[in-house]
C-alpha cells in the first residue's frame, strides 16, 4: 500500500511540472520581446592636425655627444677630493655597521691614550683617535669619558659631499 502512495505521488508531481512549463515558455519571449537593448552609436573620431617641428633649430636632446658629456658630468660628484682618500684605504671593522646600531660603554686610558669601547651586537670594540667608523666615512676626531665625536663625509641633495659631525654618547647600564 506504501508503495502505491508514492508511486501515485511521484505521478502527480510530475505532471504538475508539465503545466507550468508552456508559461514559462509565454513568459520568457513577452520578456524577449519587451526588452530590446539600447545602443548609442559611437561619435566620429576627431581629425587629426600634424604640426611641423618648430625647435629644429635649438640643441637635439638625444645627441649621443652631449649625452655622454652629461654622464660622465653625473659620474664625478661634486667635491670627490673629499672622499677619495676614503676611497683609497682599507676599512676597518666598525665601518661595515651604521652608526646607530653602535653604543659606547665606557672608555679608558691605554698606554696615555683615551681609547673608547664600543659595544655592537655583543662585541666590544676598543677605538682611539684616527680609527674609522659607520657606514659614513666615519673619523675619530676626540675621546672623552663620556662621548666619541666623529667627521662622517655624506653627499648632499645636491650630489656633493660634505663633512658632518657625529657623535655617540655614553650609555648606561640599563639602556
Amino acid at each position: 500500500m506504501s508503495r502505491l502512495l508514492i508511486i501515485l505521488g511521484l505521478i502527480l508531481l510530475v505532471s504538475g511540472c508539465g503545466s507550468d512549463e508552456a508559461e514559462i515558455q509565454d513568459w520568457v519571449s513577452q520578456q524577449r520581446l519587451q526588452s530590446r537593448p539600447r545602443v548609442t552609436p559611437l561619435q566620429e573620431p576627431k581629425k587629426f592636425n600634424p604640426e611641423d617641428y618648430v625647435a629644429s633649430g635649438l640643441v637635439d636632446p638625444f645627441n649621443i655627444q652631449k649625452l655622454t658629456q652629461a654622464l660622465r658630468r653625473d659620474a664625478a660628484p661634486g667635491n670627490a677630493a673629499l672622499v677619495a682618500p676614503e676611497l683609497a684605504r682599507r676599512k676597518e671593522a666598525l665601518e661595515m655597521m651604521p652608526l646607530d646600531s653602535m653604543a659606547m660603554v665606557g672608555s679608558m686610558l691605554k698606554d696615555g691614550q683615551q681609547v673608547a669601547l664600543i659595544r655592537n651586537d655583543n662585541l666590544l670594540y676598543q677605538v682611539k683617535v684616527g680609527n674609522h667608523m659607520g657606514q659614513n666615512y666615519g673619523l675619530i676626531l676626540k675621546i672623552s669619558e663620556t662621548e666619541v665625536q666623529l667627521r662622517e663625509i655624506v653627499q648632499d641633495a645636491s650630489g656633493d659631499w660634505v663633512e658632518r659631525p657625529a657623535s655617540l654618547q655614553l650609555q648606561e647600564q640599563g639602556k
